[in-house]
């Protein structure tokens, strides 16, 4: 019998499969870029800003909030959002392994 070459931890891939299904959305990659952009905004400006319904913006922060993409902070009323720099490097890099090896088992 063959030994497996990948290793596989349930939890771990459930996790980054979350991750990658909040970051592979074309509209939350433009919520991303603009929150970038302004490094910490609420909900009204965002939605405003992209021409977007509030409750679809809503829905999207909801799911890049979950994923830990983006931390949030109160201030009165209103909901700031930041990226989760750390996070989201961590999954770009994890990406770049995963490619790397693919390349190199692919030989």
């Amino acid at each position: 019998m063959r030994e497996a070459k990948v290793s596989v931890h349930h939890e771990r891939l459930q996790v980054s499969s979350e991750i990658l299904r909040a970051i592979a959305h074309p509209l939350r990659m433009k919520i991303l870029e603009f929150i970038d952009r302004n490094t910490e905004i609420n909900v009204n400006k965002i939605y405003n800003t992209l021409g977007l319904e509030q409750s679809i913006t809503s829905q999207h922060l909801r799911i890049l909030r979950l994923a830990g993409l983006v931390d949030t902070e109160r201030d009165g009323k209103y909901i700031h959002y930041s990226i989760n720099y750390e996070k989201v490097g961590g999954t770009v890099e994890a990406v770049k392994r995963f490619l790397e090896n693919s390349k190199v088992l692919q030989k």
